[in-house]
């Protein structure tokens, strides 16, 4: 059968699972595998991008509400500027004074993102992100993962079901093959946003 919606990803985990009385469970094995894969699964359906403006002084920004995981942040000035992550404990380090300047460098902290130097003009900044996708419900029927990755989806249910069945022997075949999926999606999304370019070296 298809797995393309929140029911019918509910009518396949119970087939799988060959059970019939984990109806209320079952929604709960289904969030438990979103949040599994939102920690490991870096593609491009799940990256995002927010700008916000800056004010002249303000050294601390909100990040996005859906925000998982930095992948680029930059200054869009002419030229646009990269911006170098640092810890915390190093951007402290680096810059010890309230100076401002045109930001070189950023850290995350908390739900928000850091600047230093202290932004002393209203740009732009950028940030390119993995995003949280939305959960699946039944009033959210589908998202990225139902259209393209269902098999992430039943596997890592299936696995799951696994601490609320208690020692089921297919949980290895599960797992295996939740990983091998993992992997696949990984890689391929990491060939296909090259699209066969080599990487080329720079030498300052």
């Amino acid at each position: 059968m298809a797995i393309s919606t929140f029911s019918e990803l509910k009518t396949a985990v119970a087939n799988w699972l060959d059970r019939s009385d984990l109806t209320d469970r079952i929604p709960e094995f289904i969030v438990l595998a979103e949040a599994r894969i939102g920690r490991k699964l870096r593609v491009r359906g799940v990256e995002e991008r927010s700008t916000t403006t800056l004010v002249i002084g303000q050294e601390y920004y909100s990040l996005p509400s859906d925000f998982v995981e930095c992948r680029n942040v930059q200054i869009n000035t002419n030229p646009v500027k990269m911006l170098a992550y640092r810890t915390a404990q190093q951007i402290d380090y680096e810059y010890p004074y309230t100076d401002n300047g045109t930001p070189k460098v950023f850290t995350i902290i908390g739900n928000e993102i850091q600047l230093k130097p202290i932004p002393n003009a209203a740009s732009t900044i950028e940030i390119a992100y993995y995003k949280k996708l939305a959960a699946l419900s039944d009033s959210n029927t589908s998202n990225w993962l139902t259209t393209n990755a269902p098999d992430l989806l039943l596997y890592g249910s299936l696995i799951e079901a696994e601490a609320y069945l208690i020692n089921d022997p297919r949980i290895a075949i599960w797992k295996a093959a939740y990983e091998q999926a993992m992997g696949e999606w990984n890689f391929s999304d990491d060939k296909a946003r090259h699209s066969g370019a080599s990487l080329e070296s720079r030498l300052s």
